[in-house]
């Protein structure tokens, strides 16, 4: 049979330190393979990844045997940055294609969150200290924040787009996470609470950004269908990794994306009329305005005038991000879609279940969107 998401396994998503993320990867894969009603015995694929940043306690191939798993015929680590985690689904269905595997788990897990340490300790380091990023680093731009900061800027002189279209998309994320039982942040959120929260780097404010959780997610891709639950066929897939030089006279930002939502659209034989909700990677409100205009589900400059019509939130014309993204739902990057996705296609998605919703367009990236990986999802015998 066609490959499909047959089981689906999170722990909680924790704001607090707490937890390794190699024990947190052990839970999510016993709910997962309790979920799509399989023994371990029965997974001959197992393919990890991990966030940015060498730690000592980052998931790796070994937990393959911390986990008990027998033989395997597939097992890696997949590093394209945020754009892992659907690249791994799409190595799980390629995989399976190519007779390699049968039945793969794709697991995401992290724990950047440690006593004494601030929020976003972990990921200051990100990116390296030497060329470029050793000069952004000498010059005070740490993290992403900042970096993301100046493509915010970028875009809304180049488009003419208003800043509260940024509140917007944080407003409309909020909206869909009120109902969300995983996600971090649910208490009612308008344009006022927006506004008040303080500017980290202009013009992006703290409630523009992701917040980091300890969490884990696993996925179990196969070709058998050994359970009740609604299978979730992977129906199309696409990558795109632009090599920006970040120097002129081109532009250094936008454009470089689009091939890939393309590639899967074409593949699954869909256009994004046919899209029900669409998940995308919003580790910050900039990045859902772009990736919606570079997908082609917006014209240029359009997704802005859009989040601020209401058009991304619940009840609007193009549900977005339908469990509060990253933003307000939480950061497990890549992984933090596809979970919203598996849920809307098999309608257990509760008080934000999108009526009918029978296709699904996922979006991840990496870097400063330099990498693009996405995919179409959709209801077995749709």
């Amino acid at each position: 049979m066609r490959p499909a998401i047959i089981g689906l396994g999170t722990t909680e998503m924790s704001t607090v330190p707490g937890g390794l993320a190699i024990d947190l990867a052990a839970v999510a894969l016993d709910r997962c393979l309790a979920d799509a009603g399989v023994g371990l015995d029965e997974v001959d694929g197992l393919l990890v990844c991990s966030s940015q940043g060498v730690r000592p306690d980052r998931l790796g191939v070994a937990f393959a045997k911390s986990a008990g798993f027998g033989s395997l015929r597939l097992l890696e680590h997949i590093e394209i940055k945020g754009a892992s985690t659907v690249a791994m689904l799409e190595h799980a269905v390629l995989g399976i294609a190519a007779g390699l595997a049968h039945s793969v788990v794709c697991l995401f897990a992290d724990a950047p969150l440690r006593d004494g340490r601030r929020t976003g300790s972990t990921y200051t380091n990100s990116g390296g200290t030497i060329g470029s990023r050793g000069l952004e680093r000498a010059s005070g731009l740490l993290g992403s924040v900042p970096t993301y900061a100046m493509l915010a800027s970028r875009y809304l002189a180049v488009t003419g787009t208003p800043e509260d279209a940024l509140g917007a998309v944080a407003v409309s994320a909020r909206q869909w996470a009120v109902d969300n039982p995983l996600a971090v942040s649910r208490e009612p959120l308008d344009r006022d609470g927006y506004l008040a929260s303080p500017v980290i780097s202009t013009p992006l404010r703290r409630l523009d950004c992701a917040r980091p959780v300890n969490g884990a997610v696993a996925v179990l891709v196969s070709d058998r269908r050994p359970n009740s639950h609604r299978p979730v066929l992977v129906a199309g897939m696409g990558s795109e990794h632009p090599v920006r030089r970040r120097r002129g006279p081109d532009e250094s930002w936008f454009g470089g994306g689009g091939g890939a939502a393309r590639q899967a659209l074409a593949a699954a034989g869909r256009t994004v009329g046919d899209v029900d909700v669409v998940e995308i990677y919003d580790p910050f409100s900039i990045v859902t305005l772009c990736l919606l205009e570079e997908y082609g589900f917006a014209e240029a400059g359009a997704a802005g005038p859009m989040a601020i019509a209401g058009e991304l939130a619940p009840g609007g014309r193009l549900p977005t991000n339908t469990g509060g993204g990253q933003l307000s739902g939480f950061y497990l990057q890549g992984m933090t879609p596809v979970v919203e996705a598996v849920d809307q296609l098999r309608g257990t998605a509760g008080a934000r279940q999108v009526e009918a919703a029978g296709c699904a367009f996922v979006g991840g990236i990496g870097g400063r969107m330099d990498h693009h990986a996405c995919l179409v999802l959709e209801t077995e015998g749709r």
